[in-house]
C-alpha cells in the first residue's frame, strides 16, 4: 500500500523542492540568461544601425587598354572598380576571349631608384571606395592575338571572391590618351 506521500518504488517521500533551491537555481540560470539578453541587445543595434555591413557590391566602369607600341604585342589595361557595399572584396582573375597572357601586375620600387612589374595574384576592393587601376599602380598585363586600333573594344571578365564574375569593355587609346 502506498500513501500520496511516498514514491512507489522506494516507499520514501516523494521530493519537493526547497524554497532555498530554487532561489540558488534561479540565480545560476539568471547569469547565462542575463549574458544572452544583453548580447541580443548589443547585436541588434549594431544591425539596426547599419554597422554590420552589407555585402560587397562590385561595378566595373568601362577601362582603358593601351595601343602596343610599334612591333610589339604586350600592353597593359586599366579599370575603375567601384565598391558601393560594406563589405571588402577582392579581384582575383582577370581574362579576355580575344587576349592573351591576361594578368594582374604592380609597378614595384626596386630599391635602386627604379621599378620593375610584379605579377600579384589578387587585389583588394575596399568596400565603401574601390579600386583604380594605373600605369604607376596595379593594372593588367596582355599580349595581344591581333593587331589593335585606337577605339577598338576589348572584352574583359574580372572574377572577385564575392561579387562573382563581371563583364567588361575596354576602349584601346595611345599610351599619351
Amino acid at each position: 500500500m502506498t500513501d500520496a506521500m511516498t514514491d512507489a518504488k522506494t516507499g520514501a517521500p516523494p521530493w519537493r523542492p526547497s524554497r532555498r533551491g530554487l532561489r540558488d537555481g534561479l540565480a545560476a540560470a539568471l547569469a547565462p540568461v542575463a549574458a544572452c539578453a544583453v548580447a541580443l541587445g548589443a547585436l541588434t543595434a549594431w544591425t539596426g544601425s547599419g554597422a554590420a555591413g552589407s555585402p560587397a557590391r562590385v561595378e566595373v566602369a568601362r577601362g582603358t587598354v593601351f595601343l602596343p607600341a610599334a612591333g610589339r604585342t604586350q600592353t597593359s589595361a586599366f579599370f575603375s572598380i567601384a565598391n558601393s557595399g560594406g563589405s571588402d572584396d577582392r579581384l582575383t582573375s582577370v581574362s579576355s576571349p580575344v587576349l592573351d597572357d591576361v594578368m594582374l601586375s604592380r609597378l614595384v620600387a626596386n630599391g635602386r631608384g627604379g621599378a620593375t612589374m610584379g605579377m600579384v595574384k589578387s587585389a583588394a576592393v575596399p568596400a565603401g571606395e574601390g579600386l583604380t587601376m594605373s600605369p604607376s599602380g596595379l593594372d593588367i598585363m596582355v599580349r595581344t592575338r591581333a593587331p589593335l586600333k585606337s577605339g577598338d573594344r576589348v572584352p574583359f571578365v574580372l572574377t572577385f571572391r564575392y561579387g562573382g564574375r563581371i563583364e567588361a569593355e575596354a576602349v584601346v587609346v595611345g599610351p599619351g590618351s
